[in-house]
Formats: C-alpha cells, sequence, structure tokens
C-alpha cells in the first residue's frame, strides 16, 4: 500500500520534477518544447542553457488544462454570471462548475491542483539550482525573477480557488517529502505572494528585446501586486503599485477594443502580461477557438473543427452591454449564420482565429494583465480611499468609457461612493469579459452570493470556494483536510 501511495504522490501531487516537459530557447522567441528525459536530468541544471530551458518550462505550465487552458475559465467565467455551459455534453466537470454541483472527484479542479503544483515545482527547480551555475550574474538574478512572478501567479490562482492550500517553496527531490505539507493560511500564501512580486518588480526589465516578448516584466509583477492587493482591500498599496505601473510611460490603451484581442497585436502596447500560444502543429497553439463554438456549429463558426460549447455568454451578459459599447460587437456575438437561417446561440469572438491551422490550434494569446485592467484597479483603489466628485477615479474610469464609444460619468451621474463603485464593477465586468475575472471580482467584493442568487443559482456559502481534489486527501490524509460543506 505504502508503494501504491509514493506512486501516486510522485505523479499526482507534488513530484513531477523529471517528468517535466521543458521549454527551449527557439530563433524567434520562447515557446519551442525539448523534452528532457530521466536521465538527462542527472546531467542537467549544469550552464545558462540549461537554466533557460528550466525557466520556459516554468512558463510552459500556463497553458495547461488545469492552468489557463481550461480550468481558469472555468472557475473565473463559468461559475460567474457572465457564462454558462446550454449542453451537458459539453462536459460534466464544467457543467458542475456551472450549476454548483461541484463534486470533490470534479476533473478539472484536479487538474488545477496537479498542473498549478507542478508549475510551482519548476519555479523552486529554478529557484534552487541556479546558484551553483557560473553565469552572468545579472542573467540569474532575472531568471529567478521571472520564477518568482510565475510563482506568485500561480498562488495567487490557487489561493483565490481553493483557500488555504500547501505552499511550497523548494524543490522536492524524494516523494516522500511531499507527506510534510499540511495546507497553509490563505494569509501566509498571500505574504509570499507579496515577497515574490517584490523581488520581481525590482528585479525585472522593464522591456525586452522582440525575441524575448512575452516574458514577465517589471510592470506585469506591479500589475500583478495591485491585484493581489485589491484582493486584500489594501486600497493603499492597490493604488501606488497601479501608480507605478501607469508611471512607468509604457503601457497605453490601444484607439480600438477590438484590436486588443488581434492576433497581429500580440504582447502589443496594452499588454502586461499574456499566456503564449503559438499555431502551426508544434502542439503550441491556443484550444479556445474550438473550445468557445457552439456545439452543431460545424465549421462555421470555428473554421476548422467542431466547437465545445464552452463559456456561453448568459441572456443577462449580453444585456448589460449599454446601447452603443463597441465591446461587445468585439467580445461575443448572439448567434451565427447558417445557410438562411440564424442560430441564435451566443458565442464568445475574442479568441477567434480566422486562420486556424487546425482543430484546437489556433494563435490567440490568453491576456492575464492589461493596461485597462490597471486603469479600473486604481480607480476603484481611490474611490475605497474617499469619493472625491470628478477626481482622478472618475478620470480613469472615463478613459475606458471614451474608447468603448460610451459617454462620460461624472458627480452628477455617479454623486457618491456606492454609485461610483455600483459603476466601477459595471465597467469591469464589460471591459474584462470573458478574461477570467469576473468570478474573483464577485468574491473579493463580497457581492457573489447576492448577484448570482439574484440570478437563480443555487449557491451557497462555502461554495465560495472549491473543493479539494479528494484525490488530494487519500494520498495524505494526515495533512490535507476538505474545504468545510463539501
Amino acid at each position: 500500500m505504502l508503494a501504491f501511495r509514493k506512486d501516486i504522490m510522485k505523479n499526482i501531487l507534488l513530484y513531477c520534477l523529471f517528468i517535466c516537459i521543458l521549454n527551449s530557447g527557439c530563433k524567434k522567441d520562447f515557446l519551442g518544447r525539448a523534452p528532457i528525459s530521466d536521465t538527462d536530468t542527472e546531467n542537467f541544471y549544469r550552464s545558462p542553457e540549461d537554466m533557460l530551458q528550466a525557466v520556459n518550462a516554468a512558463y510552459s505550465y500556463l497553458r495547461e488544462n488545469g492552468q489557463y487552458g481550461q480550468t481558469l475559465y472555468a472557475v473565473g467565467e463559468v461559475a460567474s454570471d457572465n457564462t454558462e455551459i446550454l449542453d451537458a455534453q459539453a462536459g460534466i466537470d464544467i457543467s458542475q462548475i456551472d450549476d454548483f454541483t461541484t463534486l470533490t472527484n470534479n476533473g478539472l479542479l484536479d487538474d488545477m491542483w496537479n498542473h498549478h503544483y507542478k508549475g510551482i515545482l519548476s519555479c523552486n527547480a529554478v529557484i534552487d539550482r541556479i546558484g551553483n551555475v557560473a553565469m552572468d550574474e545579472a542573467l540569474k538574478n532575472r531568471y529567478i525573477a521571472e520564477a518568482r512572478f510565475l510563482r506568485a501567479l500561480m498562488y495567487f490562482n490557487m489561493v483565490r480557488t481553493f483557500g488555504d492550500i500547501p505552499l511550497v517553496t523548494k524543490e522536492i527531490l524524494k516523494p516522500e517529502e511531499g507527506y510534510a505539507y499540511t495546507r497553509n493560511l490563505s494569509t501566509e500564501v498571500y505574504e509570499q505572494i507579496i515577497t515574490d512580486l517584490e523581488f520581481a518588480a525590482q528585479t525585472l526589465p522593464i522591456r525586452y528585446a522582440a525575441a524575448d516578448l512575452g516574458r514577465a516584466t517589471a510592470g506585469a509583477a506591479r500589475g500583478l501586486l495591485a491585484k493581489v492587493y485589491l484582493t486584500r482591500q489594501n486600497w493603499e498599496q492597490a493604488a501606488t503599485q497601479a501608480k507605478l505601473v501607469i508611471d512607468l510611460g509604457i503601457y497605453m490603451l490601444m484607439p480600438e477594443y477590438a484590436d486588443v484581442f488581434a492576433i497581429s497585436n500580440k504582447n502589443g502596447p496594452e499588454s502586461l502580461f499574456e499566456v503564449q500560444y503559438k499555431k502551426g502543429g508544434y502542439g503550441l497553439g491556443s484550444p479556445f477557438n474550438n473550445r468557445f463554438a457552439p456545439r452543431q456549429s460545424g465549421q462555421l463558426v470555428s473554421t476548422i473543427g467542431a466547437g465545445t460549447g464552452h463559456n456561453h455568454p448568459t441572456a443577462e451578459m449580453a444585456s448589460v452591454y449599454e446601447v452603443g459599447d463597441k465591446r461587445k460587437e468585439a467580445a461575443m456575438a448572439e448567434g451565427y449564420q447558417n445557410g438562411n437561417q440564424f442560430v441564435a446561440v451566443r458565442y464568445v469572438k475574442k479568441y477567434l482565429d480566422p486562420a486556424l491551422f487546425e482543430a484546437g490550434d489556433a494563435d490567440n494569446n490568453w491576456p492575464i494583465l492589461r493596461y485597462a485592467d490597471i486603469l479600473l484597479m486604481r480607480a476603484e483603489a481611490l474611490n475605497e480611499l474617499g469619493y472625491t466628485p470628478n477626481g482622478e477615479a472618475f478620470e480613469l474610469l472615463n478613459q475606458i468609457r471614451k474608447r468603448a464609444g460610451l459617454s462620460e460619468k461624472d458627480a452628477t451621474t455617479l454623486p457618491d461612493q456606492v454609485s461610483f463603485r455600483d459603476a466601477l464593477a459595471q465597467e469591469r465586468r464589460v471591459e474584462l469579459a470573458y478574461e477570467n475575472h469576473r468570478w474573483f471580482d464577485l468574491v473579493r467584493t463580497g457581492r457573489a452570493l447576492e448577484v448570482l442568487g439574484q440570478k437563480g443559482e443555487n449557491i451557497q456559502s462555502h461554495q465560495l470556494l472549491f473543493p479539494i481534489p479528494q484525490v488530494q486527501i487519500d494520498i495524505n490524509p494526515d495533512q490535507i483536510k476538505q474545504n468545510p460543506g463539501y
């Protein structure tokens, strides 16, 4: 029995260093894959080139199904009032999340746990091993900072989803070591996230040359810090970190909202950080073109391959866009044309690739942090610190509205802190729709139960956190306990 438990621990819980797929640098960017065998790892982590591959391996985990490939849009959007699953054949696991009937053996949450901890351990390997490598010290510190940024991002997603979680900050070399880890308090996890991001913000460059576009930057670290502080309701620090990003002077709102998501504008002037995808049969393309196309739409929406029917905008979501808001047309469609018949099935348009290489192989990146989000976070934090009629928070909000083709707000239309808070929440919803923010915004502002209850969702207070995957408890029942209510 012990041998069986060790094997599960090695393959499921924490121990993945010697089976991970590492990325290698390629001529045009850092997306290419190069597998490293178990034998090779004995002589790995010896050279600057080895460490580059190890850092790139950490980035690669962002594309996994348990991270931005699938689970994060299931949690961030489908669990919210933004999107829904219309057909149970789209998958039982994502349907459970949509209906708040999530079981402890949910496959998407199991993937989330596994793929995040594998990514975290990949980061830890870089941080622990690089000290012994003879290489340029500035480059060494940059690699450490990149790994700490990625570790912070992964822990941020995990702690917001599961609450208290094991905090692993060193490389695990033996499966038995995993049994020592219990669930750390979320406050401890947040302290580590902030420490990692501060190091990254102080160490990473502001920008990169073309070959390294897409890597974590100082602006990305500051932007994520702002979001962490906003989640913790530390309004002063959230406002400060957002201002530091603005003052870098290198980010801007693109003139047209639709251009933000154009494939030709990947890693553009509004982007702080994106998950990098590249189509072409390399195994690096993004799946959202097909995932978000309606089921039974054939190739009328996806162009190649079938649609999975994930992430349908709800009727209520479609109705919250103001008349004349340019963002609706860019973000979603009310249906599609099948010959002379219009099929009224809403779907997300932000990630459609008109020149799809093959099914599930699109060129669209996934936006994690955008400059528009930074402006809205600072506006929210300033309002929470104290409402100022027609102050800076109004100016920031109106930058977003102006691009969307909407009229400006002022103290006449938003006369107090509460009305501004509501307007800000509305603006975040439509500006950042289908980018995995809505569920986390509802939870952090304390509005999830009220908003979803009004929409007829049978949500209970314990469901603001998701269940710990049962397999993790079965592996280590002395240390890992289930969230209440599951």
